[in-house]
């Protein structure tokens, strides 16, 4: 099983590999007029694709060598407990909504209607006990009631009185909804449970993998039906952009070289160069020897220097070919 080590472990070798080239060709070059050309060779950033949630592999959409557009889908996990968890949160947060829009509402208008028909009720019974009070009042004067009956009466018509006032307040409550800090309560218990939701979803979202970019499938590490750790690369992807060159100039030579130069890369079997750009120059030597720097050994210094060509240029390349780079021109 391939993985992201192994792609290190190839770019080190890589780098061996064009050192010893550069090395050669320094060799080889011995007592000629120099060249104009410098050693290097082809190199790819890869894009490893993983999902963060772990699961078996249930679908792999793409194989090595295809091309892909910004979007495709790559892969998919097996996804029936994020489903399930999704649907948990969906349906808790329509309940919490029709709490909250509940708790907005008054009483039913049946209710209502019950404590209207208990106000008419009780103001009925307020006149009467307010005509029979009114009667007590008089015969109290004349000495034809006694003291017992009319504070009875009196009594009587001060119940009604508080029983209407009663109801009228019951008839207001009705109409409100719960007090405002319990639908305060309700509406902060809705907006936890929409954040649970989006959780969900993306948990869910997660399972399955789509290309970032334009890209051509450079490997694909698992196989259908095998278990996939957090985080652990299914597919590796090369997208054009990040083709470069990497070429190892001497150090006499490196000075006279910037960023945005043009640079010509030659590739056997092709007619032409490819052009590009420098994009980038170490700040240190690669590969120097031990100790000192006279003058012989500084002849042996290399620097390297990174050059970036458009999308179209790129994607003629090859991670891993040896290529004759031309600077200045």
């Amino acid at each position: 099983m391939k993985g992201r080590e192994t792609s290190r472990v190839m770019n080190g070798n890589l780098h061996r590999i064009a050192f010893a080239i550069a090395f050669l060709g320094g060799l080889t070059s011995c007592g000629k007029p120099p060249s104009d050309r410098v050693q290097g060779y082809v190199e790819g950033e890869f894009v490893y694709v993983a999902s963060p949630l772990a699961g078996q592999l249930e679908k792999l959409n793409v194989e090595r060598g295809k091309l892909l557009q910004k979007g495709d889908l790559l892969f998919e996990l097996e996804s029936v407990a994020e489903k399930a968890v999704r649907d948990e949160a969906d349906r808790r947060l329509v309940q919490s909504n029709a709490t909250l829009a509940d708790a907005r509402k008054g009483r039913r208008p049946t209710e209502i209607e019950s404590l209207e028909a208990q106000l008419n009720q009780s103001q009925a019974a307020l006149i009467l006990s307010g005509a029979e009070l009114a009667r007590h009042e008089k015969l109290a004067k004349t000495g034809a009631t006694s003291v017992h009956d009319f504070d009875l009466a009196r009594s009587s018509n001060d119940q009604n009185v508080n029983r209407v006032a009663q109801i009228e307040a019951d008839l207001k409550t009705a109409g409100l909804g719960l007090r405002e800090d319990q639908v305060a309560a309700l509406d902060a218990e809705v907006r936890a449970r929409e954040a649970i939701l989006a959780r969900a979803e993306w948990d869910l979202s997660q399972k399955r993998q789509t290309a970032p970019q334009n890209a051509l499938v450079f490997d694909t590490l698992y196989r259908e039906g095998e278990w996939i750790a957090p985080g652990k690369p299914v597919v590796v992807l090369l997208p054009p952009a990040n083709i470069k060159v990497r070429a190892f100039v001497p150090q006499a030579r490196v000075s006279l070289i910037h960023a945005g130069d043009n640079v010509r890369v030659f590739v056997d079997g092709v007619n032409g160069p490819f052009t590009g750009t420098v994009s980038f120059i170490s700040p240190q030597a690669e590969y120097t020897p031990p100790v000192i720097y006279s003058r012989e050994s500084r002849e042996k210094l290399v620097f390297m220097i990174e050059v970036r060509f458009d999308e179209g240029a790129a994607a003629k390349l090859h991670p891993g070919q040896p290529v004759e780079v031309v600077f200045g021109e």
